[in-house]
């Protein structure tokens, strides 16, 4: 793999992960209680979450400028890993057996995917 093709894995991996955050946000916003409907929608957090995925679209356009086709599902289904650990960290999830099998499916698709060719 050319440095390149590693250059623009890496900034279509941290959009990603900035879509996974803003996806917390969102989540935290929809757990809290507003005194109106207009304020469910227009408060900070799901504004700030909202221009977080508007980045991440351009981010992923630019990504894929440098990287084949076949490789960005790839590499956008490591978001599943960065879900689940926000999930145990920050709203106290629990992890269950299914949960860490298919983590695991995931991982080992994405390496075999990524080194395999």
């Amino acid at each position: 793999m050319d440095k390149t093709v590693i250059l623009y894995s890496l900034f279509l991996l941290a959009g990603v992960f900035i879509s996974a955050i803003s996806q917390v946000l969102l989540k935290k916003a929809a757990l809290k209680k507003y005194e109106s409907k207009i304020r469910e929608y227009l408060n900070a957090r799901v504004i700030i979450a909202y221009t977080l995925f508007i980045a991440t679209t351009f981010m992923s356009i630019l990504a894929y400028r440098g990287i084949p086709l076949s490789m960005g599902p790839v590499l956008e289904a490591t978001s599943y890993i960065y879900v689940t650990i926000f999930g145990v960290k920050i709203f106290g999830e629990k992890i269950n057996k299914g949960k860490i099998i298919a983590l695991v499916l995931i991982i080992s698709g994405i390496v075999i995917s990524v080194f395999g060719q």
